[in-house]
This record gives structure tokens, C-alpha cells and sequence, in this order.
């Protein structure tokens, strides 16, 4: 199927990154959120991402305008009426994401396929949560969406081949990279990556190095373009936390334990970038 109009559930982070990098590559979207406030704040970081496109030349201004005029707002869901494909980029929490996910299939097409954003959700027991499971499919892209090439196509054991192939073009579409994996805990980047992340903590709480000193000597020993601990900060500690807990949960292994100062700065609300403090101060 042609997938020309997307509806995008979530104008945080994930929500407006995904509508931005659907919007250049001329596909109509509709925006959803609980809140005007919620979807003014996601359309001004889409605009200053286009923005900082522009002024680095990627882009000129004429295709800034247009893909911000392809980008529609609401917070009534009955604007998914007419789109070919919903992603959900809600909150990492199972029971919200269900939620969500009934309520877009209540006003959606037979027709259209429905997609989770979720980093480490399992795919098939969100299908199972919908009646029709073969139409709903992980789509997960990863942060900052405009940026970062990959997207992870995770296949529920419900999902249909022809839901899989509408996805995978539209992905090549947005002149990302897909990658298809099968339904696991954590996929495959995180569920490598955020184990990483985790051990980060452990060493920064056992002072065995400062939170400076961890990073740069992943980035120069490890080739790293980034520190663990500085990208925990731009992921959203709250975002390892449930990954970690995810993985705790399915795979039943004390490896996944999440370590508790991680726990404890998610707590404090020290969640990163997004909260302007995390394991770094940012202003």
C-alpha cells in the first residue's frame, strides 16, 4: 500500500523528531497529543531542528516551509480517520502504550497499519492487545530522529508480511536505514547498548573514575562518538531505566539489574537533557 498521510501519537522527543523527518520527505502528518501546550512545545523543536538544517545548508528554506506546512495538530484522535499508517511514540510504559494504541485502532481504517515507536516493549504483546494484530508492527527509531540513519522494523509473530513491506519502503522512503529484527527484549541496539549504559552507572557509583573521565575514555578508547553517560543524558535516563527494567522482567537475569543510582537519579527527576539535569548540568 501507498503510504502517503501518518498520523504521529506523542509530540515529545521521539513524536516530533519522526513527524520532522516524515514531513521533508513530503508525507502529509497529523500530530497527536493531550495537550495544545504539548503539541506548541514539539512543533518549536521541529521548527528550530528545520532551522539548524537550513543554516547548515542540508536544506533550503523553501523545503522548511513545506514540510512545516505538511505538519497538521490535534488532540482529538478522530484525525486519524484518514491517514495510511499511525506510529505511537507515547511514554516507555507498556500499560500507557496500551492504552493508546485501542484508542487509535478505535477511530483508524481496517486498513491501516498501526506502529510502535517502543525501544524495548515486546511488538507481539502489544499486537495482542489490538483486534487485529497482523496490521501492527515496531517501527523504532532512535534519537535525535533527524539525524540518526537507523530504524529498527521489529516483526510481532502477528505481523503480516504485507504490513512489513509497507513499513520497510516507507522507512527507505524517509531515506532511513531499516534493519528487521524478530521480537526480543530490547531488540538488538539496546538491548547491547543500554546494558552498556547501565555498567557506566555502576562505575560512576563505585568511583572508580569521574562521570567525565568514564566518557572520554569510552570515546577515545572505544571509538565512541559519545560517552555512555552523555548519551543516557540525550536518550532520557527514565527511557534506560525501563529498558533495563524491561529486560529484567523478560529475560529474568540479574545482569539486567538496573543500578540503583540510575534508579535514585530517575527518582530525583535528574532525567537528562530533557529535564536540564541528569548526569550533566545543561543550560
Amino acid at each position: 500500500m501507498a503510504i502517503e498521510q501518518v498520523g504521529v501519537v506523542g509530540a515529545g522527543t521521539m513524536g516530533n523528531g519522526i513527524a520532522q523527518v516524515l514531513a521533508v520527505a513530503g508525507i502529509h502528518v497529523v500530530m497527536i497529543d493531550v495537550s495544545s501546550e504539548a503539541l506548541e512545545k514539539g512543533v518549536a523543536t521541529l521548527t528550530g531542528s528545520l532551522d539548524r538544517l537550513v543554516s547548515k545548508g542540508k536544506i533550503n528554506a523553501e523545503a522548511r516551509n513545506a514540510a512545516l506546512a505538511r505538519i497538521d495538530t490535534s488532540v482529538e484522535y478522530q484525525r486519524l480517520a484518514t491517514v495510511d499508517l499511525v506510529i505511537e511514540a507515547a511514554t516507555e510504559n507498556a500499560e500507557l502504550k496500551t492504552r493508546v494504541l485501542r484508542q487509535i485502532e478505535s477511530v483508524v481504517p481496517s486498513e491501516t497499519i498501526i506502529a510502535s515507536n517502543t525501544s524495548s516493549i515486546s511488538i507481539t504483546a502489544l499486537a495482542s492487545t489490538l483486534a487485529d494484530p497482523s496490521r501492527f508492527i515496531g517501527m523504532h527509531f532512535f534519537n535525535p530522529v533527524p539525524l540518526l540513519p537507523l530504524v529498527e522494523i521489529i516483526l510481532g509473530l502477528q505481523t503480516s508480511h504485507e504490513t512489513a513491506e509497507a513499513v520497510r519502503e516507507l522507512t527507505l522512503r524517509l531515506d532511513k536505514s531499516p534493519v528487521s529484527v524478530k521480537n526480543s527484549p530490547g531488540f538488538v541496539v539496546n538491548r547491547i547498548l543500554v546494558p552498556m549504559i547501565n555498567e557506566a552507572f555502576f562505575v560512576l557509583a563505585e568511583g572508580v573514575a569521574t562521570a567525565g573521565e568514564i566518557d572520554t575514555g569510552m570515546k577515545l578508547g572505544a571509538s565512541h562518538p559519545i560517552g555512555p553517560l552523555a548519551l543516557a543524558d540525550l536518550i532520557g535516563l527514565d527511557v534506560c531505566l525501563s529498558v533495563m527494567d524491561v529486560l529484567m522482567k523478560d529475560f529474568g537475569d540479574s545482569k539486567y539489574r538496573a543500578c540503583p543510582l540510575l534508579r535514585e537519579m530517575v527518582a530525583a527527576g535528574h532525567l537528562g537533557r530533557k529535564t536540564r539535569y541528569g548526569v550533566y548540568r545543561y543550560e
